[in-house]
C-alpha cells in the first residue's frame, strides 16, 4: 500500500488538483484496511480519472487500485482486476487470439470504470460482454457479486452510478470472450479513433464530453422535417430513459452533429476548446482551468437547447 499527502490527482484533463491523501492499494485486504481506517472521511475511488473534472483540491482520500491482473476462468470468460487498463487487457486478448471486446479498443480508463460507466463505442457496450461484477461492500467489507442484470446497465449508465453509488467498490469484472481473429478490427478501431480524437497524454480531455441524447420519436420527426440530413437511430427504451419510456419510441441523435450545426467546432473559451476533429470532445488546449471547461460546456449545451430544443448532458462528472 502507498499513501501520499497533497498528491496531484491523476486525471486525463490535465487539471491541477491535489488530494489531501492519495492511497493506492494492492489487495482486497489492503482495501478493507483503508476503508476501516478512513471510514469517517470523504473517500473517492478513481481509475485513470478519464471521466472526471476536478474543480478544486479534494479534501479527503482518493483511492486507486494497483490490482491489475487478468486470468481466464475458462475458454469463454476472463476475470480482470479493477486497476487493469481496459485497452491493455483488450490488446492482450487480441494478441492471444480472442475477440469480443475489440470495439472498445483505445477507450481510456480501467476495468473497474468500464462496469460503472458502461463504456461503449462502435455499436458495442461493456454490458454486452460483461457476465458479472465483483465488488466490496464499503459498509460490511464483504464481497458481493452482481450479475449483468443486477447491474442495471443503460446507456453510459449502471446501478453503480445511482442506488449503489458509494456503497460498493468494483474490484473485478468477468467478461465473455471467444476464440477469434480480432486484429484487423482492433487496428481499424484504433486508426479511426486516432484520426478523430485527441491522444490521451498529449492533449487533455475526457474523450466524449457529452452523451448522445434520446428524444421522443415525435420530436425527432419534427426535426427531420427541418433537417432531412440529420443522423438518427431508432432505439428501444431502456432503464435510464425516464420520459414515458413505457409508451413512446425514442430516437438517438448524435450530440456531435447537433454541436457542429451550432458552429462550435474548434471554438475556444479561455484555455478550453471544442476539438476541431470531433465536436463531442472538449479539450484542455491551453492551460485551461476547470471553470473554462465547465463554462464552454454550458455554452455548447445552451446553444443546442436553443436551436434544437434538445438537452445534451455531460458524460463527465464534476468533482
Amino acid at each position: 500500500m502507498q499513501a501520499v499527502s497533497n498528491y496531484p490527482i491523476p486525471n486525463t484533463f490535465g487539471i491541477d488538483a491535489k488530494a489531501k491523501l492519495f492511497i493506492e492499494y494492492y489487495s482486497l485486504d489492503e482495501l478493507r484496511q483503508v476503508l476501516t481506517e478512513h471510514k469517517n472521511e470523504r473517500i473517492l475511488h478513481i481509475g485513470q480519472g478519464s471521466n472526471l473534472l476536478f474543480t478544486k483540491d479534494f479534501d479527503g482520500v482518493i483511492l486507486h487500485s494497483g490490482m491489475a491482473r487478468a486470468k481466464f476462468l475458462d475458454d469463454e470468460t476472463v476475470e480482470a482486476q479493477n486497476g487493469l487498463r481496459l485497452d491493455d487487457m483488450i490488446a492482450q486478448l487480441t494478441d492471444m487470439g480472442y475477440c469480443g471486446l475489440e470495439k472498445l479498443s483505445l477507450i481510456p480508463g480501467e476495468v473497474g470504470a468500464s462496469a460503472v460507466q458502461n463504456v461503449g463505442a462502435y455499436g458495442c457496450e461493456a454490458k454486452d460482454v460483461i457476465e458479472r461484477v465483483y465488488t466490496l461492500d464499503v459498509e460490511t467489507l464483504e464481497e458481493h457479486v452482481f450479475s449483468n442484470a443486477e447491474c442495471q446497465f443503460g446507456y453510459r449508465d449502471s446501478a453503480f452510478k445511482h442506488e449503489l453509488k458509494g456503497r460498493y467498490i468494483v474490484t473485478s469484472v468477468v467478461y465473455k470472450v471467444k476464440p477469434g481473429d480480432a486484429v484487423k478490427t482492433r487496428e481499424e478501431i484504433i486508426e479511426t479513433r486516432n484520426g478523430k480524437l485527441p491522444k490521451v497524454g498529449e492533449v487533455g480531455s475526457a474523450g466524449s464530453f457529452f452523451m448522445n441524447p434520446f428524444v421522443p420519436a415525435e420530436q425527432a420527426n419534427a426535426l427531420l422535417a427541418l433537417y432531412p440530413d440529420m443522423p438518427h437511430f431508432e432505439v428501444k427504451p431502456s432503464n435510464n430513459l425516464k420520459q414515458s419510456q413505457t409508451t413512446s419510441n425514442y430516437i438517438k441523435i448524435p450530440a456531435a452533429w447537433l454541436i457542429e450545426q451550432c458552429g462550435w467546432k474548434g471554438k475556444t473559451l479561455g484555455g478550453a476548446q471544442v476539438w476541431p476533429k470531433q465536436p463531442l470532445v472538449i479539450v484542455n488546449a491551453n492551460n485551461a482551468s476547470a471553470q473554462d471547461i465547465i463554462d464552454l460546456a454550458a455554452q455548447v449545451a445552451a446553444s443546442v437547447q436553443e436551436k434544437f430544443g434538445i438537452t445534451i448532458r455531460p458524460e463527465v462528472n464534476y468533482i
